[in-house]
């Protein structure tokens, strides 16, 4: 009897240790991918002059501050409007990347500035100026997209046509918005290496930046996220949202990204049920696009969009 209360016992105390065990690693990963913070992961090298002549453009721009409540918790959301230089109804809403803010969306802000648009570039929640203790990869602030393209529409006119634009998490952000029912004002989709679906993602970096399987880990912090941030990452597929979108977009991404695999770009590409574009750009890393072919990423999206301007 004593052995059998032994290996009893012992068989307890080892269950407790792996559910103590993957309880923690949960809660690091949670902590890890879904709070906002500083991650050494993303550091990059050095900026490049370019990026820095962009933002030191970007405080000297005339701009103004537009806020929102979220779709959803009552989140405070901050954005940056940036005026066209010639009065205009055509404005462009650029999302940011994972971790990001407004700011780092510079260059792209610039480009669209250039090309005479006016811009709206908001913070997503967890993220700049916004208010809220999470990072939503893209999928709770797609109806926060929809509600900005609707305070254009308010603010400039009925007469208003927009554009949508992301890289990243931002490419991610406007394909999730594109499924949205959005304002006829709403006129097409440009992204920019966004991933083909948040848990597609994760588990990509779960195995390349840790090294582990899928099981278990994935799903307890998914658990995690449904519990404290209040959606469920399977839901966040741009593929799904793509299929019913009724945008047209233009799909860009870089032949050498590592961080969201090119191959989500084709997953994306055939998913569009609407008149569709794709630009592999070779030799690009992720986000790299613009960077390594200024001047041909300028002309591309700005053909595309003028295909659906009124």
């Amino acid at each position: 009897m004593k052995k059998k209360h032994w290996v009893k016992w012992t068989l307890i105390s080892l269950v407790a240790l792996i559910v103590i065990g993957l309880a923690g690693a949960t809660t690091y990963m949670y902590q890890y991918a879904f709070v906002p913070g500083d991650k050494a992961f993303l550091h990059g090298g050095k900026k490049s002059q370019e990026y820095m002549d962009d933002q030191t453009w970007l405080k000297n721009v005339e701009q103004s501050k537009w806020q929102q409540t979220s779709a959803t918790d009552n989140i405070k959301l901050v954005a940056l409007y940036v005026p066209a230089e010639k009065a205009t109804k055509k404005t462009i809403i650029v999302a940011h990347g994972y971790m990001g803010k407004k700011e780092d969306m510079a260059r792209y802000i610039h480009m669209y500035h250039n090309l005479g648009y006016n811009v709206l570039a908001p913070d997503d929640r967890g993220s700049g100026h916004s208010g809220g203790g999470y990072i939503g990869y893209g999928w709770p602030d797609r109806l926060d997209y929809v509600k900005w393209a609707k305070k254009v529409v308010k603010t400039d006119g009925q007469d208003s046509q927009i554009a949508l634009f992301g890289v990243s998490m931002g490419g991610a952000t406007v394909m999730y918005t594109a499924g949205e029912k959005l304002p006829s004002q709403v006129k097409a989709v440009v992204e920019d290496c966004g991933y083909s679906s948040i848990s597609g993602e994760l588990e990509y970096q779960l195995n390349d930046l840790f090294g582990l399987p899928k099981f278990p880990l994935f799903y307890t912090t998914n658990l995690m996220a449904r519990a404290r941030a209040g959606y469920n990452f399977y839901e966040g597929d741009a593929t799904k949202s793509l299929a019913k979108s009724k945008l047209p977009i233009f799909i860009i991404h870089g032949g050498a990204d590592k961080f969201v695999p090119t191959k989500m770009a084709y997953e994306n590409y055939k998913a569009a049920n609407q008149p569709k574009q794709l630009w592999i750009v070779p030799k690009a890393g992720h986000g790299a696009a613009l960077e390594k072919q200024p001047a041909q990423y300028q002309q591309k999206v700005a053909a595309f969009l003028n295909q659906y301007w009124d």
